[in-house]
Formats: C-alpha cells, structure tokens, sequence
C-alpha cells in the first residue's frame, strides 16, 4: 500500500433532511482538504434516497470547489448510460474550470433496472450506451467536436480527457479501462461468493488492467473502502450505528445471510471499523490496497453520528495513513492534477 494516495468517499447518507445532508458532506470535504486528504468522490444515485443522497453530482462538486483549494474532486461515479455525455462533459468542463482544474471524471454504466426505466433507457443495453457516450465525452474534451459537428465544448476542458476513470467488477472491465489508458475505480461492493475476500475478485482485475494499460501510461487504481477509525470511548457507540446499515449490506448488495454477529458481518462486507490499531491490522490484510495508487474511504454502511465522520476522517489522515504508507499533504492533491512541485508552490 505505500504511496497510494488517501482519499475521502461519501454517498451523502447522514439521517437529515437533504440540505442537511449536503452541507454536512461539505464540513466532511472541508475537513478532508484541511487534514491532508489527496482527493475526494462522491457517488451518484437516482431516487433511491437510502442508497445514495445525491442524484446530480456536479452541482455539489462546484460548491465543493469554492470551500476548497486543493482537494482533487471526484466522481464514483456518474452513471453514464443514463446520462447525455454532452451535459456531462459541460458540466464537468464547468467544475473543473471553476477549481482550477481539480475534477476527476469516473464513470460506470450501474445502476437499478427501474432507474433505466424512468430515463427512457433498457438496462440491457447499458454496455452499448456506455461505450458510445465515453467516446462523445472523448471527443469533446479532445476538441474534435460534438458527435461528428463542428461545435465545441465550452469552456473548453482538454485536461479531462486523461481524468477519465471507469469503474467496473469484472476482468473484461479491468481490461477495458486499461486498453483506453483510463484510471481502475474499484468498490467495496463488488460481487463476490459467500466466503470469498475481496481481493480475492480484485487483484484479478487490477492484474487485467495493468496488462492492458499502453506503454508509458502510467497506472490509475482507486480503491474504495469503508473505514471508520474511533476512539475507544465511542466504540460501543460505532457499533450500534453499524447494525442497520451493515445487515442491509449483507442482504441487498451480497446477497448473503444478515443474522449473524455484527463482528462477523463486518469481516463478510469488509468493514473497517475499530480503534487505529484494530483498523490498521485488518487494512493491512487486505491485498489490493497494495496495489493501489489512491485509496478512499467512505463511512458507509455505518453511518455513524457526523461528530464521529469528522473524527474519522482526522484519524486516518493523522494515525491510520502514516502507518501504511498512505500518502496525504499538497503534493499528493497535485499529482492527481498533474502539477509538478514547483508549479504547485506558485499555485
């Protein structure tokens, strides 16, 4: 794991009512820049307000952009097929220049069946729509104009064009981000058979993708994991707050029995969550992290109280990074930017 960057995820689950969720998303992005965090993500979800709180990504990234200043901005992800790539690529070109160039661009073609329906679109024919929309957004960062015409995208955003990252749960996936030179956006929700450790299905797909990648690309591999870091007098407290959301996870996402001991729930959904120590040595276990060159955490499925979020997010910049080598500081948040550390002083 040493050198990967650290990186901060949310899907915007607090209990509150949606403004307040959104401004406390926005205290947790603050907090993140403020403690040395590389760069953050945020997921998209449509309708389903318990599985993910913010349908339009990019609105909250801009307003993300003005409480921030170093902070890579992320995507995890926009879901492509049921989007128009041309208001993607606008509204990305708007957010990235309005950050000064801090946006990174994933994309995935998930999503539930019944959200296909609602946008006009078959969830069978999602891979199609994948592949033509990422070669309009392609075009359009690239300046070769829109779907064979002469417009162009403004403001003009040629650096999103190596922002791109794709995020996938198979080997194929893998291959195919490697073979567009894109960054490898990896969940902690990947499918997987009861019994069966993540990297067990990961390391696979990163394997694929490092093959796959053109010569002198370099490798884009973000990792996402859900790591909540507490001190021991709010343990018991932790633990409480996982006992819904850990159980939903077992049933909904894997597929598998929701019964058993919270202990043995967290190591079957791979849920980090303890003091330091605890969360050190079970991350340390994990072998795709290794292989990582970026590595966010989110505090989902235990949505715990906001004041302990914070304390997390403290935590692992402070505690947890340092003893695995993960790396925070503005020099991490400008590699993802592609800035030298001479042009990152005069920024």
């Amino acid at each position: 794991m040493s050198g990967a960057r650290l990186g901060f995820f949310t899907r915007l689950l607090d209990a509150a009512p949606d403004g307040c969720r959104y401004r406390t998303a926005l205290a947790q992005v603050r907090a993140a820049e403020e403690h040395g965090f590389a760069s953050v993500w945020v997921a998209q979800h449509h309708f389903d307000r318990d599985e993910g709180g913010l349908p339009s990504p990019f609105p909250f990234l801009a307003a993300a952009a003005v409480q921030t200043d170093r902070i890579a901005l992320g995507t995890g992800i926009v879901t492509l097929p049921l989007e128009d790539p041309v208001r993607v690529a606008e509204d990305a070109a708007v957010v990235q220049a309005l950050s000064d160039g801090r946006v990174q661009l994933g994309v995935g073609s998930g999503g539930t069946p019944s959200a296909f329906a609602a946008f006009g679109r078959a969830s069978e024919d999602r891979r199609e729509i994948q592949a033509d929309h990422l070669d309009v957004l392609r075009d359009a960062f690239a300046g070769r104009g829109i779907r064979g015409s002469d417009l162009r995208l403004n403001p003009p955003a040629p650096d999103l064009a190596v922002r791109l990252w794709q995020a996938t749960f198979s080997v194929e996936g893998g291959r195919r981000a490697g073979r567009a030179g894109d960054g490898l956006l990896l969940s902690r929700t990947q499918p997987r058979e009861p019994g069966q450790a993540l990297h067990d299905v990961q390391v696979p797909i990163v394997e694929a993708y490092l093959a796959s990648l053109p010569a002198g690309v370099e490798p884009r591999i973000l990792a996402s994991r859900t790591a909540v870091v507490v001190d021991p007098d709010r343990l018991a407290e932790a633990w409480a707050s996982a006992d819904h959301g850990m159980r939903r996870l077992t049933r909904t996402f894997l597929g598998q029995d929701d019964t058993g001991d919270l202990a043995d729930l967290a190591r079957l959904t791979d849920t980090h969550l303890g003091t330091v120590e605890e969360v050190v040595a079970t991350l340390a276990a994990d072998r795709t992290l290794p292989l990582a060159t970026d590595v966010a955490f989110q505090v989902h499925s235990v949505d715990p109280a906001p004041e302990i979020t914070l304390r997390s997010i403290e935590l692992l910049a402070t505690e947890v990074a340092p003893r695995l080598g993960l790396r925070t500081g503005e020099a991490a948040a400008a590699e993802l930017r592609g800035l030298t550390t001479t042009e990152t002083a005069a920024v």
